[in-house]
C-alpha cells in the first residue's frame, strides 16, 4: 500500500501564501539542471568531514485517520564543535531584497521545517539555518543566517501543520471517497472489446511493478478507457496517488474527459482536471498588468474558499468548470487550475507539462515521486515534439530590432542593457563572418554566444525591476519575445551533450544559431523517472523497438502489441507496384496515379481521401484528378487554413453527396479525425511519405547511423511510414466499417516496407497494373454488398 506523501515544498507552498498573485515578480525560472549544478557547486565547496549533502528528512503525520509521509531533502547539514548548521540553497536572477515577501517567507519556512525535522530526529537543542541565496546574474552566493531553538522550530511547524490540516482534510476526504468508489468500480461497458481486457491487465501490471510499458493498440481498441480504468483501480488499491494523462492535442484530452465521465456514471468519485494553456484560458477582461488585475490582487486570500466551493460540488474540473468558479471567486483561471490540480486524482494535460524544461509542473515534478503515474497517449507524436521541446534558437535580427526599440530609453540600467545587446550582435556578426555558405553544423556549443546571452538576460532582469514608465512598459512588451528566446537558448544549453548539434544558418537573409536535439530519449527517460512508471500507447507505435529507443525505453521496459478488434476482411490493403513517386518520376507517374485514384472512387460510390507528402505534390495530384474526373466533387486542403475552413472541409464528408478529399500526409486531416461508417470508404496514400531532404534530417541520419546503423530508417523511413499508418487509420474506425487503403508507390511492395506492415495488414495485396487494381476493388466491394447502407 503506497503511503500518502506530501512534500515539504508542497506543505509550504500551500500555507505560506497570502495576498496578491504576481507572476511578473516571481523569481526567474531556472532549469532543474542549472539549479542542481549550482547546488553542487555550493555543496562541493565544503571540505569539512562533518558535512552532509542532500539529507533526506521525513516525518509521519496522521490526519483524518490516514497516515501521511511529509518529506524532503535538506541541501546541506554541517556538524561541528560549534553546533549544527542547516543549509537551504535557492537560486534566482534578481536581488534577494527585491524578491516578493511571499517568496522569501516560503524560503525561510521550508528551511525551518527541515530544521524541525533535523532537531527531532537527532535530538538537537537547536541549530543555525543558513539560507544561501545564489544570484545567477552576479554568480555569487549570499548567506543569511538565523539561530533557532528546537522549541521555536516545533512551534513554527505545529502552526504550519494546523494551517495545512485544512488542506490535508480536503485531500483526505477526496482520497477516501475515491478509493472506496474505485474498489467497487466496474468496467463502464457491458463487455470488453477484443484486446481491451488484455491491455487493461498489462497497464495494471505495469503500475504494480513500477515499470514502463509501450503498447501498440490498433484503432478501435478503446485505448483511453482501457488505460484509465486499470489506473483508477490501482489508485483505489493504494498503488499510486495520482495519474497524469498526457496528450499532444486538445481533441485527445476531450476523449480522456469522456472516459472519466463514463466511470463517474458507474459511481466513481474521483477528481479529474484538464489543464489549459495560460493564453487560452485567460479572461478577456484581464489587464496585462498584474498590479491592475482584479483576478490576481488578493488572489491567495480568496483561494481556499474557492477551492472548497469547487471541490465540494464538482468532480470533473474541465475548462468550463474552472472558468465558472474562477469568475465567481475573482481568481486568475490558469493559476486557479494549477492550485486545484493538487487535489485531483487524474490530471489531463499536454506533453509539455511533464517533458518541457521551460514549463513543466514544478509543484509535481521538482522531486521524484513514485506515487505519480503517466499515461502518454498518441505516443508516436512525442518523438518530434520532444526534439522541438529540447531545441532552441536565437537570431541576430531580433537583437537589432530591440536595440532600435530601446534607443529613446534613458538611465544606467538601460544603458547596461544596450551594451549587452550590442555584445550579442557583435558575437553573432563574428559567427556570421565565419559561416561559409548557408548552413554549418558543429558538435560543440558556442560558449562566447552563451556568455553574451547570459549577460543580456541578466541585464534585462535588472531593467525589468526598475519602476516602469508608460513608455517603457510598451518597450518591455516589444522586447520580451527576444528575452524569452535567449532564456530558452540558455536553458536548453544546460542539457547539451553528444545527442545535440549546433546549427548555424541563414534563412531569408537572417542569421540563426540553433541548439538542435537529435536524441531526446535520455531527457524523456529522466522526466518519466519523476513518477513510478508510465504507459506509452498509440495505434501506430510500430516498429516497437524504434519507439522504445526514441522515447526513453529502459532495458526492462515492456512492449505489448494488441490485435485489431475488427474483422480483417473488412479492409482491403493494396500496394500498387506500378506507381513510381520518386522525385524525378513524379510528373511521369501522374497518369498512372490518376488512373489508380479513379479506379478507387469508381469501384464504389462514396467518400474518399487522397494523401500526398507536400502541398506542391498534392496540388499536382489534385489537378490531374480533376482534369480526368470533371464530374466528381472534390475538396482540397490548403496551407494555413482557418478553423472554419478546416470545419468546412470535414463537413463535406457528412452532407450526403460523395466527395474526394485531398490532404497533406502528416497534416491535420491525416490524424485524429473520425469519419465512421460510410463517411469514408477509402484512403489512398501517394508515396512512402519520406520527410523532405534537409540538413537537420541528414544530421539525424548520420547520428543514428553511427549509433546503431539505422540512420536512414530512423531519420527518413520510419517517420514517413508512421504518417502513412496514420492516414490509413482514418478508414476503419468502428466494427461495422468497411473500406480500402491504396498504397501508391512501388516501394510499398518491397520487403523493406512489408516488414513494417501492422498485423491487421497481413492479408495485403499487390497489383501491378490499373486493370488488376480495378478488378481487385470490384471483387472486394461485391463481397461486402450486404453492408451497403
Amino acid at each position: 500500500m503506497l503511503a500518502n506523501r506530501i512534500g515539504v515544498r508542497e506543505l509550504v507552498e500551500f500555507t505560506v501564501r497570502t495576498g496578491d498573485l504576481n507572476p511578473a515578480n516571481s523569481p526567474s525560472a531556472n532549469t532543474a539542471a542549472l539549479g542542481s549544478r549550482i547546488h553542487r557547486q555550493v555543496q562541493d565547496a565544503h571540505d569539512e568531514s562533518g558535512y552532509e549533502s542532500e539529507v533526506y528528512l521525513k516525518t509521519e503525520e496522521t490526519v483524518a485517520g490516514q497516515s501521511y509521509t511529509i518529506d524532503g531533502r535538506a541541501d546541506g547539514v554541517l556538524t561541528s564543535d560549534d553546533g549544527v548548521l542547516l543549509e537551504e540553497i535557492k537560486t534566482s536572477a534578481r536581488d534577494f531584497d527585491k524578491l516578493p515577501q511571499n517568496t522569501r517567507d516560503r524560503y525561510w519556512a521550508q528551511a525551518k521545517v527541515y530544521g524541525h525535522y533535523l532537531c527531532d530526529q537527532r535530538d538537537l537543542p537547536g541549530l543555525t539555518i543558513d539560507l544561501i541565496y545564489f544570484d545567477t546574474r552576479e554568480k555569487k552566493a549570499e548567506h543569511h543566517k538565523i539561530d533557532c531553538t528546537a522549541a521555536e522550530l516545533t512551534d513554527f511547524y505545529d502552526h504550519l501543520l494546523a494551517q495545512f490540516a485544512v488542506w490535508i482534510q480536503m485531500r483526505s476526504d477526496i482520497i477516501t471517497a475515491r478509493n472506496k468508489s474505485a474498489q467497487a468500480l466496474h468496467f463502464p461497458f457491458p463487455k470488453f472489446r477484443t484486446g481491451q481486457h488484455e491491455l487493461a491487465g498489462a497497464v495494471y501490471k505495469t503500475i504494480y511493478s513500477n515499470n514502463r510499458l509501450f503498447a501498440l493498440a490498433p484503432t478501435g481498441t478503446g485505448k483511453t478507457i482501457s488505460t484509465l480504468f486499470p489506473t483508477i483501480k490501482a489508485m483505489g488499491e493504494g498503488l499510486i496517488n495520482r495519474a497524469f494523462y498526457l496528450t499532444a492535442k486538445a481533441a485527445t484530452r476531450t476523449v480522456a474527459e469522456d472516459a472519466m465521465a463514463l466511470m463517474a456514471g458507474e459511481g466513481l468519485m474521483a477528481k479529474s482536471i484538464t489543464l489549459t494553456a495560460r493564453d487560452t484560458i485567460k479572461f478577456n477582461d484581464e489587464p496585462d498588468e498584474p498590479s491592475e488585475n482584479p483576478y490576481m490582487l488578493g488572489y491567495y486570500d480568496r483561494l481556499l474558499p474557492a477551492l472548497q466551493d469547487m471541490l465540494a460540488n464538482e468532480n470533473q474540473l474541465t475548462r468550463s468548470v474552472i472558468e465558472r468558479y474562477a469568475q465567481k471567486h475573482t481568481l486568475d483561471p490558469f493559476e486557479f487550475s494549477l492550485d486545484a490540480s493538487l487535489f485531483c486524482d487524474v490530471v489531463i494535460c499536454d506533453y509539455n507539462y511533464l517533458f518541457d524544461p521551460r514549463v513543466f509542473l514544478q509543484r509535481f515534478f521538482a522531486e521524484d515521486d513514485s506515487g505519480n503515474f503517466f499515461l502518454i497517449d498518441e505516443a508516436h507524436n512525442l518523438v518530434d515534439r520532444a526534439r522541438n521541446m529540447y531545441s532552441a534558437a536565437v537570431d541576430r535580427e531580433s537583437f537589432v530590432a530591440i536595440n532600435e526599440d530601446l534607443k529613446d530609453e534613458k538611465g544606467r540600467q538601460v544603458n547596461r542593457l544596450k551594451k549587452s545587446i550590442r555584445e550579442c550582435i557583435d558575437c553573432l556578426d563574428i559567427i556570421a563572418g565565419n559561416l561559409k555558405g548557408q548552413e554549418h553544423f558543429q558538435k560543440d556549443q558556442i560558449e562566447e554566444l552563451r556568455d553574451v546571452l547570459d549577460g543580456f538576460t541578466s541585464r534585462f532582469h535588472d531593467w525589468l525591476e526598475m519602476e516602469p514608465t508608460p513608455q517603457s512598459k510598451f518597450v518591455v512588451d516589444t522586447c520580451l519575445d527576444t528575452f524569452f528566446l535567449a532564456n530558452a537558448f540558455l536553458k536548453i544549453g544546460e542539457f547539451y551533450d553528444d545527442g545535440f548539434v549546433t546549427r548555424i544558418y541563414r534563412d531569408d537573409g537572417k542569421l540563426f544559431v540553433k541548439l538542435l536535439c537529435l536524441n531526446p530519449s535520455p531527457l524523456l527517460d529522466a522526466s518519466m523517472k519523476k513518477g513510478g512508471g508510465a504507459v506509452l500507447f498509440s495505434a501506430t507505435l510500430s516498429p516497437m523497438n524504434y519507439y522504445r529507443d526514441m522515447l526513453g525505453g529502459v532495458e526492462d521496459s515492456m512492449g505489448y502489441t494488441l490485435p485489431s478488434p475488427f474483422p480483417p476482411d473488412n479492409q482491403r490493403v493494396i500496394a500498387c507496384a506500378n506507381v513510381d513517386t520518386t522525385y524525378r518520376q513524379r510528373q511521369n507517374s501522374l497518369p498512372t496515379i490518376t488512373a489508380c485514384l479513379t479506379a478507387m472512387v469508381r469501384a464504389k460510390n462514396g467518400n474518399y481521401m487522397v494523401f500526398a507528402p507536400s502541398y506542391a505534390y498534392l496540388d499536382m495530384v489534385h489537378q490531374a484528378f480533376v482534369r480526368a474526373n470533371p464530374d466528381l466533387r472534390v475538396v482540397a486542403q490548403e496551407s494555413g487554413m482557418t478553423a472554419s475552413e478546416r470545419t468546412a472541409f470535414l463537413d463535406a464528408f457528412a452532407d450526403g453527396d460523395p466527395v474526394t478529399g485531398f490532404a497533406v500526409l502528416g497534416g491535420s486531416f491525416s490524424e485524429g479525425i473520425d469519419l465512421r461508417g460510410d463517411a469514408l470508404l477509402g484512403s489512398a496514400i501517394v508515396s512512402v511519405g519520406l520527410p523532405g531532404l534537409s540538413g537537420e534530417t541528414d544530421q539525424l541520419r548520420d547520428y543514428y547511423q553511427e549509433r546503431s546503423g539505422q540512420g536512414f530508417a530512423y531519420a527518413y523511413q520510419l517517420p514517413g511510414f508512421n504518417n502513412v499508418l496514420q492516414a490509413a487509420g482514418r478508414v476503419i474506425r468502428g466494427e461495422r466499417d468497411v473500406g480500402v487503403v491504396l498504397l501508391l508507390d512501388r516501394r510499398f511492395a518491397t520487403r523493406r516496407y512489408t516488414e513494417l506492415f501492422p498485423p491487421q495488414w497481413s492479408n495485403y495485396d499487390v497489383t501491378r497494373d490499373t486493370r488488376g487494381l480495378a478488378t481487385n476493388l470490384t471483387t472486394f466491394w461485391q463481397g461486402h454488398q450486404t453492408n451497403e447502407g
